[in-house]
């Protein structure tokens, strides 16, 4: 759910960081997860807990077995940030090398060599539309998405230049069993869980 003005532009630097201020002055007090586009204010609704976190830590560890010890997949905070764009985002897990986290606010989204959502039941567009968008624009060589909604996801990489900005140009499908590459390091998908109960939607693939 976007909830500030949809007009924030490249050149109101100041718009973008009001808008963080309020990010930040919320993201106690009110549940779920705030993020700043240059359409506004994102919030997700995600309860904590449940398939989501669970999918995360699973992601988060089984990356952890096969990557070098100079890198981790960090799922906790801080945000990845470009003040000039007007984004800050904050990936569910970010593949980034340990002396790349050890800053000081905001990671540099260009240090972050893969990031990774597990895609929100309460707003799967600011993973599959929003985040797609903005990520090749971060410059972020990978995005992986997990769906609990489906049971399937995507691999996004090989940046390029569109006449509509940056975009990834290279997409693979995956279902959960499979195994999958992000970035290169393979693992596997089996077991992931699924979020249950209602009618859940197909997930909205535009990019």
């Amino acid at each position: 759910m976007t909830i500030a003005p949809g007009n924030a532009r490249r050149d109101g630097s100041h718009l973008y960081r009001a808008m963080r201020d309020v990010v930040q002055s919320m993201g106690d007090a009110l549940p779920g997860k705030f993020e700043v586009t240059k359409e506004g204010i994102v919030h997700d609704m995600m309860s904590p807990g449940g398939p989501h976190e669970v999918t995360a830590a699973h992601v988060s560890r089984r990356l952890e077995k096969v990557m070098p010890d100079e890198l981790l997949a960090h799922n906790g905070t801080p945000d990845v940030e470009d003040v000039p764009e007007g984004i800050m985002r904050h990936p569910d897990v970010m593949v980034i090398a340990w002396a790349d986290l050890d800053v000081e606010g905001s990671v540099d989204p260009r240090t972050v060599l893969a990031a990774i959502e597990i895609v929100s039941r309460s707003n799967p567009e600011n993973d599959w539309v929003g985040k797609m968008r903005d990520y090749p624009l971060l410059g972020i060589p990978v995005y992986a998405l997990f769906d609990p909604r489906t049971g399937t996801g995507a691999v996004l990489t090989d940046i390029h230049r569109t006449p509509d900005g940056p975009r990834y140009a290279t997409r693979k499908n995956f279902v959960y069993g499979e195994d999958v590459t992000i970035g290169e390091w393979t693992i596997s998908t089996s077991g992931l869980p699924r979020y249950q109960g209602d009618d859940l939607p197909g997930h909205d693939d535009e990019g």
